[in-house]
């Protein structure tokens, strides 16, 4: 079995990258046909869009300058747009450039055609162990990548994963990521709660472990078809994460219940994924035997779920979305010069 992946893939990958990078650069919105909405979020929505030059798709991420002022998050919009610009990985949806004008930020990236990947879990309930181990395999890959390049982050789930045309998961959503010196740690209570790992409840601190933990209650999610700790109460549900008690239905696997079990271990000296060797033990461990990881990253593996798109603009896995929605006409307003000089170095 290959354990480790190709040092020549990640090479030929980042240049793929960087050429289509160079195609979009120095552009302008104009250059662009703004096509159906894909995506709402907090500071905005994301829209599907055509490249008039070269009729490519993308997605455009469409931020309000006067929420992401209001909310105090230039700082965090500002290292999104930093983290995402590092990156260049398949299984991570790939950044291609910024734009702004006087009232928006743009931010745009790969269209992923498949949509959710938690759309395909629910209608699914729950995957069958094969399924679950690949799309986990994937997530370990893109993991072992961030945490190379120092960045934690920070907020694992279905519904920040996508599918491509070809069934390779992609993660995207990297608003609570951070690039965090690996002698230090950071205490911001960030994330989605049923995915928190202990240290962060308890505000002791923490690092690239979380990843770990949450890759953990990803693989019981899949398997099972709902979090391991899961509760209404959040107060009920953070309890149930510091006991660490975790009941298995009949149907998991031992070697996946030993894997979630080592993941989701409160020990951070314990925890897999935290060891000496990293990524690796987790590689290694015997739920993942036979998968060809360097073919994986290649995209050489044949993926459980492949979507049926009509198009490389087929928007039928995503929601709909009205766009006659009227704006918020003071949140969309232009701000002031003083508050543009925050954005100057976003594009």
């Amino acid at each position: 079995m290959a354990e480790d992946t190709d040092p020549h893939m990640d090479e030929e990958y980042v240049r793929q990258v960087m050429a289509k990078r160079e195609a979009v650069k120095n552009g302008s919105l104009d250059d662009y046909v703004i096509k159906d909405t894909v995506g709402t979020g907090s500071f905005g929505r994301v829209r599907l869009v055509k490249h008039k030059p070269t009729g490519h798709h993308f997605a455009l991420k469409i931020l309000s300058k006067n929420l992401v002022l209001r909310t105090k998050q230039v700082e965090h919009i500002m290292a999104e747009k930093d983290i995402l610009s590092k990156m260049a990985h398949p299984f991570a949806v790939t950044y291609f450039t910024t734009m702004q004008d006087d009232r928006h930020l743009y931010i745009l990236l790969e269209y992923v055609v498949g949509g959710e990947f938690f759309t395909h879990l629910r209608q699914a309930n729950r995957f069958p162990n094969d399924t679950g181990r690949f799309y986990a395999a994937e997530v370990v890959c893109a993991f072992e990548h961030f945490h190379s390049k120092n960045i934690i982050y920070r907020d694992l789930k279905p519904e920040n994963l996508l599918l491509d045309s070809g069934g390779h998961l992609q993660v995207t959503d990297f608003g609570f990521a951070k690039v965090i010196d690996p002698s230090t740690k950071t205490w911001t209570l960030c994330g989605t709660p049923e995915y928190l790992a202990p240290e962060i409840i308890l505000n002791k601190g923490h690092g690239k472990a979380v990843d770990w933990w949450a890759v953990g209650v990803l693989i019981y999610e899949m398997l099972v078809g709902y979090p391991p700790f899961y509760s209404d109460d959040r107060m009920v549900l953070y309890q149930n994460i510091l006991a660490g008690k975790i009941e298995y239905p009949s149907y998991v696997s031992r070697q996946a219940k030993d894997l979630i079990s080592k993941l989701l271990t409160a020990d951070l000296t314990r925890r897999l994924g935290n060891l000496r060797s990293g990524a690796k033990d987790i590689k290694r461990h015997p739920w993942f035997r036979g998968i060809d990881w360097a073919a994986l990253e290649r995209k050489q593996l044949r993926p459980p779920m492949v979507p049926k798109a009509a198009s490389e603009d087929d928007t039928s896995y995503f929601d709909q979305y009205p766009d006659d929605e009227e704006e918020d006409a003071e949140l969309f307003a232009p701000i002031d010069d003083s508050d543009q000089v925050l954005f100057k170095a976003f594009s």
